[in-house]
């Protein structure tokens, strides 16, 4: 599988502020002044280990301390890309949720300025496109996320669209309808995080109520096969994330997920990080994991990996441009498998 990991990719579900790497972490304390419960990089790892949602989200939580400046907002913006680089990730759509933020009195435009610059300074340096989504907290109220929207209107063309993450238990799509509608007038996409500690309904809610453009997560789709014929004929994207859905226990090891079955059930399966250094891995960490636990053959591979630009929100010449790349780096790695007397089967 050595060809996908310098393949191009898309990364569709990484939250910056979960891509907050311990070294920075203490780094950014030190320079806010923010007192922390641990002062090594080992303690912070010590740190990054939880069985499930609300435990991991205590921990992230707390890590959003650090973060207090446009500045801190760029330089953790800019060190994703770089490093989702070196992963050959050439578009990445980002998510950041600035209600974790403005409720500890740091300025809206503080995280905006600081995300968006990084993303037009990065991407520029390093060869890649991609945008921001606007990630809400579906533990916060209507108002608060319609607040949200207002706080975005200066920024409104620089914006991919928006998100709906945090807890799901209690915290049903519907909740957010009328955000979601007023985010579609606005322009944007929108994307809602579904189907992960949240049941195969919470995933109906997302595409038939709040209309989404793609399901955060979705892996739980599979408790409703109607729901699961019904995403394949719609060709809904799933952003999906497995060593995220591992460590939070949504499977209990990476052998029993379902990304396979439901790429063979016709879905739109992606691979993403969700929050890299909590998980264990970036964009090729996942797809070697998975790989290896569920025997992913290199036409799977290939699918994922294509299903990536499928799903980013770009203009189509964009994503022919992602594809032919993809493709010619696929041809590649076949005629280099011929010519050391393999057989391997084309994709396709």
């Amino acid at each position: 599988m050595s060809w996908i990991l310098s393949a191009p990719k898309a990364e569709l579900h990484v939250h910056l502020e979960g891509t907050l790497e311990p070294e920075m972490l203490l780094g950014l304390a030190a320079r806010n002044h923010v007192s922390l419960p641990y002062t090594t990089t080992d303690e912070v790892r010590a740190a990054f280990r939880f069985d499930t949602l609300p435990d991991f989200l205590e921990v992230y939580w707390a890590g959003l301390r650090v973060l207090r400046t446009s500045q801190d907002f760029y330089d953790l913006t800019y060190a994703y890309l770089a490093r989702a680089r070196q992963d050959n990730v050439l578009h990445a759509e980002p998510s950041i949720s600035p209600q974790g933020h403005t409720q500890r009195g740091i300025a809206f435009d503080a995280v905006m300025e600081g995300v968006l610059s990084a993303l037009a300074d990065g991407c520029r340096a390093l060869g890649m496109t991609g945008g921001v989504i606007l990630g809400l907290q579906r533990h916060r109220s209507e108002e608060d996320a319609f607040a949200v929207l207002e706080h975005s209107k200066p920024y409104r063309d620089k914006i991919l669209g928006l998100g709906l993450g945090g807890p799901e238990r209690d915290h049903p799509p519907t909740m957010f309808a009328r955000v979601f509608a007023a985010a579609r007038d606005l322009g944007w996409r929108t994307v809602a995080h579904a189907g992960e500690e949240g049941p195969a309904s919470y995933v109906a809610e997302a595409v038939d109520v709040l209309g989404v453009d793609r399901v955060d997560h979705g892996v739980r789709c599979e408790e409703d096969p109607a729901l699961v014929r019904r995403l394949a004929e719609r060709q809904i994207p799933l952003t999906v994330c497995p060593l995220s859905n591992v460590t939070l226990k949504v499977f209990p090891r990476m052998e029993s997920h379902n990304l396979r079955r439901l790429l063979h059930a016709g879905l739109r399966v992606t691979m993403n990080s969700d929050d890299p250094p909590y998980f264990g891995g970036y964009v090729n960490g996942n797809y070697t994991a998975a790989a290896a636990a569920l025997g992913l053959t290199p036409d799977e591979l290939f699918a994922i990996a294509r299903n990536g630009f499928l799903a980013a929100f770009i203009h189509d010449e964009l994503r022919a441009s992602y594809l032919q790349a993809l493709e010619a780096a696929r041809q590649a790695a076949l005629r280099s498998r011929a010519g050391s007397g393999g057989r391997p089967r084309v994709p396709g």
